[in-house]
């Protein structure tokens, strides 16, 4: 992996991990979910108008269908990722789909786009996945029937981030979709598929918008910045290396959880950290 898309990995993991903070302490449904998305494509704006007029990217019906792709996973995503923090913790739900996600979506493609990485990568993912599934707590959870909900939670989530981080990256490394316009284009879409559900529960939004107004804008600021970071990385960078090195983010989101949300089980989740780190310093000497 390159300085380059190390940088911009790492970067996006702080975003990511912040706005999921703040997604965590508003709790919020589809109702929030539509808001900040909404939001997202008005903040936004100026910046795809610019890319359209000095770019001029050409959009064929693959580009579009791709674009639409996206914008289901990503609903899909978000959903479960909210509904997944009103069930459990943050540094439960975070770190399990952070770790179902890079490790599906890694093995898919060294599969599917034939991608081979070093032995080295190899194992700085593996010490990443395996210090994400200590930070959850390991195993014995599945006999915790209080948390088995978020742990179903947290893998369907994982199975989408594996899903789009693999759809996505086909769209911007083949396909050539400018990274800014896939996200702009997949928040457009989400805000015009909840559009009905908004419709309908018109007085849910506004009470979404009232109690959490600063989450609500701080998410949409913050989630599209992360992830075109993200996806301008996969422009250059394979898979098996960006996927794994988003993982640094759940050292943010477990220093927030346990310390700011009081969520508990610090010194094993910071002996974690420490495979974290590793793992992410063998990805960078590849």
């Amino acid at each position: 992996m390159t300085g380059l898309a190390l940088t911009l990995v790492l970067s996006a993991a702080f975003i990511h991990a912040s706005w999921n903070f703040l997604a965590k302490r508003a709790g919020g449904g589809a109702a929030f979910v539509w808001l900040f998305a909404f939001l997202s494509t008005i903040i936004y704006l100026p910046l795809i108008l610019t890319l359209l007029l000095v770019q001029r990217p050409h959009l064929d019906a693959m580009d579009v269908l791709f674009i639409a792709g996206s914008a289901a996973f990503h609903l899909g995503y978000f959903l479960t990722l909210q509904r997944g923090y009103r069930e459990g913790d943050l540094s439960l739900i975070y770190p399990l789909a952070r770790g179902t996600g890079p490790t599906l979506s890694t093995t898919a493609a060294i599969l599917l786009f034939n991608e081979r990485p070093t032995v080295l990568a190899l194992i700085g993912a593996l010490l990443i996945i395996t210090g994400v599934f200590i930070l959850t707590g390991g195993p014995q959870l599945l006999g915790q029937s209080n948390v088995r909900r978020s742990l179903i939670f947290g893998l369907i989530t994982g199975v989408l981030i594996a899903g789009y981080t693999l759809w996505d990256k086909y769209a911007v490394s083949t396909l050539r979709v400018p990274p800014l316009l896939l996200d702009y284009g997949s928040t457009l879409g989400r805000v015009g598929m909840l559009a009905p559900y908004a419709r309908r529960h018109w007085s849910e939004v506004l009470a979404e918008w009232r109690s959490h107004r600063f989450e609500v804008i701080g998410v949409a600021c913050l989630n599209p910045l992360s992830y075109i970071l993200v996806l301008t990385a996969l422009t250059f960078t394979a898979v098996s290396y960006v996927a794994p090195a988003r993982e640094v983010s759940v050292l943010i989101a477990v220093i927030l959880g346990t310390g700011w949300l009081k969520e508990g089980h610090a010194l094993r989740r910071i002996a974690a950290a420490h495979l974290i780190i590793l793992g992410v310093m063998g990805l960078a000497l590849n």
